[in-house]
């Protein structure tokens, strides 16, 4: 989730460099220490990526599971989505991300220009090192969990879904533990357990208990984690089994 702002734009870091730990109760703050530069992406490199998480974000505006809303989560912004960029066989927490930048919810279309690169995320020190014109969203240490399943694993989706959060357990997905609070090492952590503990691995969504209508997908490529998204939505939206 992302917190808002007045234009409901992205709000870029105060300087290039380093930025100190963001630490709040509320919604869509980050809550890692972020090393981030400030720097904008090479086009030839990303643009084909970007353009693709552009295009899979519209898909969950339409639906209603990215945006911003004054009627929702106290009109903070919410979704985010990310994809795997370098080898699959980087090392466990170098296995670098392009995602939707903090606070970027609330933008109606979204290019380049909202996207950073995750290059890594330590889960023990809870720091994050990025690189872009905007800082990683607040989830990027949750992405990142998902990331270090499996080299298998090149796409993340994070949905703001109230029809699939509440019939979870019907649906019989996977459910993070709900005093666990979003963006947090914690949360990361329960990544590794319900991989461990669920179907999670076959099923490849899961949903946030701590944290309201949160869900997320995954895949071997957007396209299928977006299908397995749209799949578990239309399920939930259909009538209950008598």
């Amino acid at each position: 989730m992302n917190a808002p702002n007045a234009a409901g734009a992205a709000t870029p870091p105060a300087a290039a460099g380093a930025c100190g730990m963001c630490a709040s109760a509320e919604e869509g703050v980050i809550k890692f220490t972020a090393d981030h530069r400030l720097r904008s992406l090479d086009p030839e490199r990303y643009g084909a990526l970007a353009a693709e998480l552009a295009g899979w974000r519209q898909v969950m505006v339409l639906c209603g599971m990215v945006g911003q809303d004054p009627g929702r989560y106290g009109g903070a912004g919410f979704g985010n989505l990310s994809v795997r960029v370098g080898p699959p066989a980087s090392g466990l927490g170098r296995r670098a991300m392009l995602i939707s930048g903090t606070q970027t919810g609330g933008l109606a279309r979204v290019g380049l220009g909202d996207f950073c690169v995750v290059e890594r995320y330590d889960v023990r020190d809870n720091r994050v090192t990025s690189v872009g014109p905007v800082r990683p969203s607040s989830e990027s240490m949750t992405h990142g969990a998902i990331y270090d399943l499996g080299p298998h694993i090149r796409a993340v989706l994070h949905a703001h879904a109230p029809t699939i959060w509440r019939r979870a357990a019907a649906l019989e997905i996977p459910t993070t533990r709900p005093d666990v609070p979003y963006g947090t090492p914690e949360m990361a952590r329960e990544m590794a357990r319900l991989n461990r503990e669920s179907r999670l691995a076959e099923r490849q969504i899961l949903s946030m208990a701590g944290h309201e209508d949160g869900i997320i997908a995954f895949g071997r490529k957007l396209d299928e984690a977006g299908r397995i998204l749209v799949s578990y939505l239309a399920r939930s939206l259909s009538p209950p089994r008598p």
